[in-house]
């Protein structure tokens, strides 16, 4: 494919792009002999030009060529010659990124059932596609710039995917045809290269494949160029007779004969870009996966009807990369800003009637200004100052426009105002945020914050000890290990502390998501959605209002057991949950907002038999959930707390009640990091961060041996806090006084800007 001098131009390309900052295209050598007395000055000037390349499809692209094809401007071309802006910058801008890379193509399938992702030849292979849907797939792929294979997220050409068997040899020659709708077709007359519209147009290929082909090259970002190796706007592509009117005819208003790909799941005929809108996002390597559902599992896809209703709704007041642009509200739950989870939930809500257009939007709007704004200043500030001319007094105008910063939520978000009336922040954290002295970003990752706004750990899943396997409550249930009454309860304590969790992906969903994912049986969804209500409230049939969890309880909404195994699982997780405001609340907030009352604190604080609502299965114990999250181990990749299952006569590792008591009655006023001049407990120490799960094990086992003395712990817990928290912090702060000129006045105006 290449000879072996062009393989040493690529490298070399590749080589001089990667190491180039700051691109100037016209580089010069000047050699000066300055003059020798009486003698005259000689000058000698040598001026070497390179043009500036970016990396294309299959070769690379000069900056010339993206300002022929018109995805560059005159001045962008200008200031990439002189260096005011680098390739980098450059490749990096959505107008540009589309034509040298395209969007999304169909990279693979997710298996909902058993959340598995697979290349498309696999799924063809293990029967979950037919080999017709495969192959039209697969063909798509190979013509809009390579065969992807999903689970190693590699791109590459038909050759290397048939030698690598993400495709088999059977499909190797109509995926080589294929390809070249982006390496081009040879004309038959001419030896000429031509695109795939040009090999249409001549009878090359036959048309229905053609036309498949070209729809899924638009709806990847464009029409490709063979010849320059990039896609380009629609109007270059009818220029150079890649495109026309007729063609786009057929494109824009597509029946069935000409919706060339099809949906496994509904048996629909669509177009590619019908189908690639359906996928969901792979979270790890941002690729477009179809889902296979089977039969009886809830799919979920937008429908036709609610898309064009999204398309539909546009505003201006988006942030982040739309700042300035009109916008569509489609475009804005496609964006990076909203996760695959939480735009499901939005269109099941709006479908459902509970939001309407306008709150969606004001919904996303909040959720991308939250994602795109670093520092959060609530008042901002627009000074005009007119210095004094001559004899006259200054004037100086000053507007001020103040909005209120607000926080994420549990399920929505949670103004900075509510944190002061639920006395999570003080008053002087309050003004420091409307002055821009600190971030919602700084504040929000405050422990003292963060527990409310968040909450701690509940228990995720299981850790099987013998087979180092984590999996959900669900599937641990499925297979035996936990009885389905303990994973019921501890499913239930999920929902009311927040979310359902899924593990083994580190995702946090809704009971509706989680039914609809697998996550959780369909059995349960309804008493799950009932725990559910904890988190976002009940409704009082007498008055209509929300009420807590508590003020259910003693309306006799629920019953009182379980009520009270919710609220126990609550205030282990971080505090009771306001469902009005969307976040947890200290225990004096609860109490004068109706949340808590001292009986129901007394039985909590007391706990017997009849209130200790969980259940250690490795030692047959009734426990307090709080009890039950202190035997957890935490899962080192994702941080959260698994419970541990172990197989008779295996060793089953915990802290004791009385050990433990010891350990918290320990406390400190020498630790580092973030107990920095705190009192803190041997306890809190080791459950901390900064102590690995095997450290916090062998520890505890050597004290309990007698090998070492409670002291003697501290010390070396204190040590190995010390160690992981001493970094050099070096911070600059500066401030700039600016005195304008007084002339022939004696006012005075100071400036002070500190950053």
């Amino acid at each position: 494919a290449i000879t072996i001098e062009r393989f040493m131009e690529i490298v070399l390309a590749i080589v001089q792009q990667k190491t180039t900052t700051t691109i100037t295209t016209t580089s010069s050598v000047t050699t000066c002999t300055p003059p020798p007395e009486t003698k005259s000055e000689k000058t000698t000037i040598t001026t070497t030009t390179t043009e500036t390349s970016f990396h294309g499809i299959r070769k690379n692209v000069t900056a010339g060529e993206l300002l022929a094809s018109k995805i560059i401007d005159k001045k962008l071309y200008e200031d990439l010659n002189t260096g005011k802006v680098t390739v980098t910058q450059v490749r990096e801008m959505d107008s540009v990124h589309k034509y040298l890379e395209g969007t999304n193509s169909i990279a693979g399938v997710y298996v909902q059932s058993t959340k598995q992702t697979m290349s498309i030849y696999e799924a063809k292979s293990k029967g979950l596609l037919t080999p017709g849907t495969s192959l039209v797939l697969l063909e798509a792929q190979a013509a809009t710039g390579f065969v992807i294979d999903p689970v190693k997220n590699k791109k590459l050409s038909v050759e290397e995917a048939a030698a690598q068997g993400v495709v088999g040899n059977e499909w190797k020659n109509k995926l080589l045809s294929a390809e070249r709708a982006v390496t081009g077709y040879k004309d038959p007359y001419t030896g000429n290269t031509i695109s795939l519209f040009q090999a249409l147009k001549k009878d090359l290929i036959v048309k229905d494949h053609g036309i498949r082909l070209l729809e899924a090259q638009i709806a990847t970002g464009g029409i490709i160029d063979p010849v320059y190796s990039h896609r380009v706007p629609v109007e270059v592509a009818y220029q150079r007779g890649y495109f026309d009117e007729e063609m786009n005819q057929i494109l824009d208003d597509p029946d069935d004969d000409t919706k060339g790909f099809f949906d496994p799941n509904t048996q629909e005929n669509l177009t590619y870009l019908q189908l690639v809108e359906r996928c969901v996002t792979d979270p790890d390597t941002g690729l477009s996966l179809l889902v296979i559902v089977k039969k009886g599992e809830f799919y979920f896809f937008i429908d036709e009807q609610t898309k064009n209703i999204l398309k539909a709704m546009t505003t201006t007041k988006a942030g982040g990369k739309f700042q300035g642009q009109k916008v569509s509200l489609w475009d804005l739950l496609y964006s990076k800003y909203i996760t695959e989870e939480r735009r499901r939930e939005l269109v099941q809500q709006y479908k459902s009637g509970a939001i309407t257009i306008e709150r969606f939007m004001e919904i996303v709007l909040a959720i991308v200004q939250q994602k795109t704004t670093t520092t959060i200043t609530t008042t901002s500030s627009v000074t005009t100052c007119t210095p004094p001319p001559e004899t006259k007094s200054e004037k100086t105008t000053i507007t001020t426009t103040t909005t209120e910063t607000s926080f994420h939520g549990i399920r929505k978000n949670v103004t900075a105002g509510e944190l002061l009336a639920s006395k999570i922040i003080d008053k002087k954290l309050y003004e420091d945020l409307n002055t821009g002295k600190v971030t919602v970003t700084q504040v929000s990752e405050m422990d003292s914050v963060h527990k409310y706004l968040e909450g701690t750990n509940s228990i995720a899943g299981v850790y099987v000890q013998s087979t180092k396997q984590t999996m959900s409550i669900y599937e641990a249930k499925s297979k035996g290990l936990l009885t389905p009454g303990t994973s019921l309860v501890l499913l239930e304590a999920q929902a009311a502390t927040g979310f359902v969790i899924d593990p083994v992906k580190n995702k946090k969903l809704s009971v509706e998501e989680a039914a609809a994912q697998g996550v959780v049986g369909n059995e349960w969804k309804n008493k799950l959605l009932s725990a559910e209500r904890a988190v976002t409230g009940y409704k009082d049939p007498y008055t209509g209002n929300t009420i807590s969890l508590f003020q259910a309880l003693k309306k006799d909404l629920i019953v009182k057991d379980h009520g009270i195994r919710l609220l126990e699982a609550q205030i282990a997780t971080g505090g009771i949950i306001d469902p009005v405001y969307s976040h947890r609340v200290p225990v004096e907030v609860a109490y004068q907002r109706g949340y808590f009352d001292e009986e129901m604190n007394q039985i909590l604080d007391d706990p017997d038999d009849d209130t200790k609502g969980f259940f250690d299965p490795n030692t047959q114990e009734n426990l307090t959930y709080l009890q039950l999250v202190e035997r957890c181990v935490t899962d080192p990749d994702t941080g959260l707390s698994l419970l541990v299952i172990v197989k008779k006569g295996e060793f089953y590792f915990f802290i004791d009640e009385q050990t433990k008591n010891i350990l918290k009655a320990m406390t400190t006023t020498k630790a580092g990091g973030k107990f920095q001049g705190q009192k803190v407990s041997l306890w809190d120490l080791l459950y901390s961060k900064y102590i690995t799960e095997e450290r916090r094990r062998e520890l505890v086992q050597q004290y309990k041996s007698g090998a070492i003395t409670i002291e003697r712990f501290m010390e070396i817990v204190l040590a190995i806090v010390q160690q992981k928290t001493t970094t050099t912090i070096t911070t600059t702060s500066s401030v700039t006084t600016c005195t304008p000129p007084p002339e022939t006045k004696s006012e005075k105006t100071t400036i002070t800007t500190t950053t």
